[in-house]
């Protein structure tokens, strides 16, 4: 019989055991050892059956069981040390505390998903997980960030494989209730909610659930409620599902709603108000909007506002494709907004510009998150140095007139949270050799010195280390292999053959992510029989762990998946190649540490960061990658191997798949399997030891979430709340109109003529020249500009580059045409073909760059002919 209603009963725990509760609800647990321990040892059967969640093992454990903890003095101390440790972490100062200068009082940090732990499963891949990093960072580091993304009643699709190999979507129901979540309520105990506004005189409402992460606050919003019709109560019914006027109202509910919510958090708890708000990927970026309608109520009017708004605004890039960003009908959007609907004081016209791409081959009909993103944020970065660069190159068209490398979108390379990935025996052996305090130090903040350490640590040791914990992850594949067998339709006794598969003692590489068609699931595939000989090497065998969810929509994702299964389930290769259906992070922290090689092969530059290598990395293991993301900034082959790409113009797909492929096969036969198979005098692979002692004491450091937030706060956070204090009602309104000024003249401002010292080709180093510049400004006055002399090494079609610039200054006043003079020395201080132009641009100390306004006046080209421009 099934049920007609459903509802949660919580355990009433003894008075001595209250301290468990609040353990259990602060997801602190998900990244410390102790609480952990302590809450195995309540029940360990029944903790190993809740997934590892306190929640849940409270929920299950037997009152008899509890009625005997309440009287176990050993068990008690415990739980008073874990108590006050929890305390202690959360009251006392950390690294943020400790820095100098006024730092901001808070940051809201918005995200479509967080992938805090697999007992809230509120992600789907990589974005979820670092932003879930993220806010754990943050907390160790005591960062005052809050955190805000929606509660998805289904979360992602869970993953089961058909006989076949075809996978199949599963969608379980998750009750709040039974998470680690509080309900916000307001003073008089009702829930609190928000609400926004739809066409047609209908409302969607929300409720916000918090989970405490750390120190750090994540306000999760949920349409669920009773007071919404059918369709609204589905806006949040999953991650990245529906139809798109279903992902309009998700991004809408996400953005507007969550500043919604923020400001109800703040004033019910007295929680300080954000000073930066942190946009990690354009699904949240209607939150500029609420900000500017708030602003308006106050007594801006929309141009004072946005500039308010943009001072204090971080907006992160995730994708490197156009393809990837969210883009909407512009009839859509024209719908949702205005007098009839959300923002009714906001101009229609003034939301849909903001989201116009008015670039070349961009689409006029389309609404794109990200434009609107970069237009609503003075400071924008990608998440590595590459896709920092692919970033520029993509949204170069926002800022006409300037190279690509001066777009003005910075890059903050992607870490990971360490406590959370680092296998426990690898924590353990370096407690051993730097004290317990101090490695939890290292893994949260980030020291080189302490990373140093490594290199004491006897080559026995890391053998052995790396020897357990491939041991762990073999009893792990087998265990997940028979489930998924089962799933499959097989018998018990026709799996008889899983008690043989992998081995302990073979070179494992593990392979595990979203399988979108970039990504190149099935690479390992191109020449199946150079496959098949590497696993069945009789001296040299490798063994291959893969894992990924193909979107739900993406049959060419699932056929990828398909096909790989079918060439695991061969009994010829099956005891050496696996697939494991249902990858989260449960299975990836088993998985990331027992993998001696971490295998990466997107199609270059495709892939953002990738961060699945940087965990691998800290537990040790080796990364044998493509030159993207996060590799191409930091590998050396001290710690691993770059698989050679063929990316040229003229290459087509199937033509570069083999090529790499091939490039794979050759690494993983010469240089790979003979560095983990080949021992010196001691027994030991001495070569692949030494990778291993570099691995960590080289990259360890650099990979870390901690690292990441950090220069988060050093270089995007402390300038942004610098800019949004300077923005004050009275800047904002002389900012606008500044600007509003200067691009009515800007088609005035010219460069008329250029003359220089020296008149010949050749000059020689270290020599200077000098400088002069006549001008137009157009009616503005030189405070509004800057005049700048741009030099550097030319190419073979006299192009600058690695630029540096020069402002000259201006010469008295100007003349009978209005012309202005400008003069200035140019130092030639490098050797070979050299090159300089002069350029104007806008110039305002509320401006983040020189390039915010995308207007630059540069030398006709008859000016530029006779002013010397090249001298080779």
């Amino acid at each position: 019989m099934k049920a007609i209603r459903r509802f949660t009963v919580r355990p009433v725990l003894p008075e001595p055991l209250g301290p468990l509760s609040d353990l259990s609800r602060n997801l602190r647990w998900s990244w410390h050892d102790g609480t952990r321990d302590l809450f195995r040892s309540v029940d360990p059967e029944r903790w190993a059956a809740a997934g590892g969640d306190p929640v849940r093992l409270l929920g299950s454990v037997a009152a008899e069981r509890l009625t005997e903890l309440a009287a176990d003095r050993d068990f008690l101390d415990r739980l008073r040390t874990v108590a006050d440790d929890l305390r202690s972490y959360l009251t006392g100062d950390r690294w943020y505390q400790a820095q100098p200068g006024r730092l901001p009082a808070a940051v809201a940090y918005f995200s479509p998903e967080f992938g805090i732990t697999a007992a809230l499963p509120q992600y789907s891949g990589g974005l979820g997980i670092l932003a879930g990093d993220h806010l754990k960072a943050a907390s160790d580091l005591g960062a005052p960030l809050i955190g805000v993304g929606l509660l998805y009643r289904h979360g992602y699709f869970r993953q089961s494989l058909s006989r076949d190999g075809w996978q199949q979507e599963h969608y379980p129901v998750l009750d709040p209730n039974e998470l680690p979540l509080d309900q916000l309520k307001e003073a008089d105990g009702t829930p609190a909610q928000i609400t926004l506004a739809l066409p047609g005189d209908r409302s969607l409402r929300a409720r916000i659930w918090l989970a405490q992460v750390g120190r750090i606050p994540l306000l999760l919003l949920d349409s669920d409620v009773e007071e919404n019709d059918p369709g609204e109560r589905g806006v949040t019914d999953r991650l990245y599902g529906g139809g798109s006027e279903h992902r309009l109202l998700q991004e809408m509910l996400l953005g507007i709603g969550g500043v919604r919510a923020v400001r109800t958090y703040c004033r019910l708890t007295g929680h300080a108000a954000p000073e930066v708000f942190h946009t990690n990927e354009g699904h949240a970026g209607f939150l500029g909007l609420e900000r500017i309608a708030e602003l308006r109520a106050d007594g801006l009017d929309f141009d004072a506002a946005l500039e308010a708004v943009r001072a204090g605004t971080v907006f992160t890039t995730h994708t490197p494709v156009p393809a990837g960003i969210d883009r909407f009908d512009r009839d859509l959007i024209a719908r949702h907004f205005g007098p009839h609907a959300e923002l009714p004081g906001m101009e229609v016209d003034r939301i849909l510009r903001l989201g116009t791409e008015t670039y070349p081959g961009g689409e006029p009909h389309l609404f794109n998150m990200a434009v609107m993103g970069l237009r609503l944020a003075q400071r924008a970065n990608g998440v590595s140095l590459l896709h920092g660069h692919v970033s520029r190159e993509m949204f170069s068209g926002l800022w006409p007139g300037f190279d690509p490398e001066e777009v003005p979108i910075t890059s903050v390379t992607n870490g990971v949270h360490a406590p959370t990935w680092v296998a426990p025996e690898v924590f353990r052996l370096g407690a051993r050799q730097i004290g317990a305090q101090r490695a939890e130090e290292a893994l949260s903040v980030g020291d080189s010195d302490r990373w140093d350490s490594v290199a004491d640590i006897a080559d026995e040791d890391i053998w052995e280390l790396r020897r357990s914990l491939r041991e762990l992850l073999v009893l792990e594949v087998r265990e997940r292999l028979r489930a998924s067998w089962r799933q499959r339709g097989a018998g018990t006794a026709e799996l008889g053959w899983i008690d043989g598969v992998l081995d302990p003692d073979v070179l494992t590489i593990g392979f595990a992510r979203r399988v979108p068609s970039y990504k190149r699931l099935t690479l390992m595939l191109r020449d199946r029989d150079r496959l098949t000989e590497l696993l069945l090497h009789p001296e040299r065998p490798v063994q291959i762990v893969i894992a990924g969810k193909a979107h739900p929509a993406d049959d060419s994702g699932k056929r990828l998946i398909q096909e790989l299964v079918r060439f695991a389930d061969d009994p010829r290769v099956r005891h050496r190649i696996v697939f494991l259906p249902d990858y989260g992070m449960a299975m990836a922290q088993k998985l990331l540490p027992g993998c001696d090689i971490w295998l990466n092969n997107p199609l270059r530059p495709l892939e953002a960061c990738g961060t699945s290598g940087m965990k691998a990395a800290l537990n040790g293991g080796l990364n044998l990658s493509v030159l993207d993301g996060w590799w191409d900034e930091w590998f050396q082959p001290d710690f691993g191997w770059a698989v050679p790409t063929a990316d040229g113009v003229g290459t087509d797909q199937d033509r570069r798949d083999d090529i790499e492929a091939a490039a794979l096969y050759d690494l993983l036969e010469q240089r790979v399997t003979r560095s983990f198979y080949e021992r010196g005098r001691g027994g030991l692979p001495d070569r692949w030891i030494e990778m291993v002692r570099r691995t960590l004491s080289l990259l360890g450091p650099k990979v870390l979430a901690g690292r990441m937030v950090r220069e988060y706060v050093e270089r995007l956070y402390a300038p942004a709340a610098h800019a949004h204090r300077e923005m004050d009602h009275d800047s904002a309104r002389a900012l606008a109109a500044w600007k509003a000024r200067v691009r009515g003249a800007w088609r005035g401002v010219t460069v008329d003529h250029v003359e220089t010292s020296v008149r010949t080709a050749t000059a020689e180093l270290g020599a200077t020249l000098g400088l002069r510049v006549r001008v137009g400004l157009g009616g503005l006055r030189p405070e509004d500009v800057e005049v700048q002399a741009v030099a550097g090494r030319v190419d073979e079609e006299d192009r600058i580059t690695d630029a540096a610039a020069v402002p000259l200054k201006p010469v008295g006043s100007p003349d009978q045409e209005d012309r202005w003079v400008y003069e200035g020395p140019l130092s030639l201080d490098r050797t070979g073909p050299f090159g300089y132009t002069v350029r104007i641009l806008p110039s305002h100390r509320l401006l983040a760059s020189g390039a915010e306004l995308g207007l630059v006046a540069v030398p006709a080209e008859d000016v530029a002919e006779g002013a010397g421009l090249l001298m080779r």
